[in-house]
């Protein structure tokens, strides 16, 4: 197999040695050049081919927004973004522009600092690298599961829901974006959201979807009561719980253990909302990396509740429908232009758009 060829694009000198250095450490990782700016990256790219780049956002002559329009459109090639985490609606906006996933960088910048990023860069390549091989190659067993599952799906009878609780990682933060904002009226639901994100980021997130959904949108926190027109974001770097509390539920933050390995957790969240809404509760996955999730739906449909993935079709990684998909608890695969509409007839709503 080929050396997975990426190419770093930062006006700091610093981070460029030391991103390269990172990402040098990994087996089957080339870092074949850099770039001080956008320019110069528009030319790299075009010299050296690369499979991946990360990329700045602040950086002089063309910044990291401009090139990224232009990788996206014309090159098609997978980004991450490796910006300050004081930059978090930046963030947001270069992730609806195409890019695939970000690390979040120190605003210091010290070596120190820096330091931090390495699991994190590492891990985000890592699991690129997995999504480029899984589209060369046909995964034919998984493959055949979820062909298998497509085949059994059948119309799910309506009935009361009063929580749905999504998933999502890579991709996420747009695909939440459009969903929220697609709803007319916030109906007579509860949401609890668990998008795999660093610390500082979900709650300017959180703000984000509110401005644009008629729900009330904001990060969680603990005791939040679990309400309808209320959808809480798992705060970054938690978990997020649900817990009964005399006639109420209420929300935990957890932090995250040793072996957890996606944080926040999909697999967490839907296992404690299983016990206590069963069939009263529609898990929702959405477009990520790795296999989070799968456990949960699994608990969700153990106790009566209803699943729901997005499809191939609009996935930007289709790694955790899929994952869902091929445990056979999945109800129905849907496109994300889709989802909010499906959601609203899972839980006997109609959608007036």
């Amino acid at each position: 197999m080929k050396p997975v060829r990426v190419l770093v694009v930062d006006d700091s000198a610093y981070s460029r040695r030391s991103i390269s250095k990172m990402l040098e450490q990994m087996p089957g990782v080339e870092v074949v050049g850099y770039a001080v700016d956008g320019e110069e990256g528009i030319r790299q790219v075009i010299s050296l081919k690369p499979d991946i780049v990360t990329v700045d956002l602040e950086m002089p002559r063309m910044d990291g927004f401009t090139l990224l329009r232009i990788l996206a459109n014309r090159f098609n090639l997978p980004v991450i973004v490796i910006s300050a985490i004081s930059d978090a609606d930046k963030v947001f906006r270069a992730l609806e522009m195409g890019a695939l996933d970000f690390v979040a960088k120190p605003v210091q910048g010290n070596a120190r600092e820096l330091n931090s990023i390495e699991q994190d860069l590492k891990w985000k390549v890592k699991q690129v690298i997995v999504n480029l091989f899984s589209k060369k190659n046909s995964l034919s067993v998984t493959d055949n599961e979820i062909e298998k599952s497509r085949k059994v799906v059948k119309a799910v009878e309506k009935q009361p829901v009063e929580l749905v609780a999504i998933a999502s990682s890579t991709g996420g933060p747009p695909a939440l974006q459009a969903i929220f904002s697609s709803f007319e009226e916030n109906h007579n639901l509860a949401v609890v959201v668990a998008q795999h994100m660093p610390a500082g980021f979900t709650r300017a997130f959180a703000e984000r979807l509110n401005r644009s959904s008629p729900f009330t949108v904001r990060e969680a926190v603990e005791g939040d009561r679990i309400e309808p027109g209320l959808a809480l974001v798992a705060p970054g770097g938690f978990n997020l719980l649900l817990e009964q509390s005399g006639g109420s539920v209420r929300a935990r933050i957890n932090p995250p253990t040793e072996g957890d390995r996606y944080v926040p957790s999909a697999d967490l969240l839907f296992s404690s909302c299983a016990p206590i809404y069963g069939r009263r509760m529609l898990a929702v996955v959405l477009t990520g990396m790795g296999n989070d999730g799968s456990r949960g739906v699994q608990a969700v449909k153990a106790r009566g509740g209803r699943v729901l993935a997005e499809s191939e079709d609009s996935a930007v990684v289709y790694g955790m429908p899929r994952e869902a998909v091929a445990t056979g608890c999945v109800d129905r695969i849907t496109p994300l232009p889709g989802i909010s509409q499906a959601i609203l007839e899972f839980c006997g709503f109609e959608n007036s758009k």
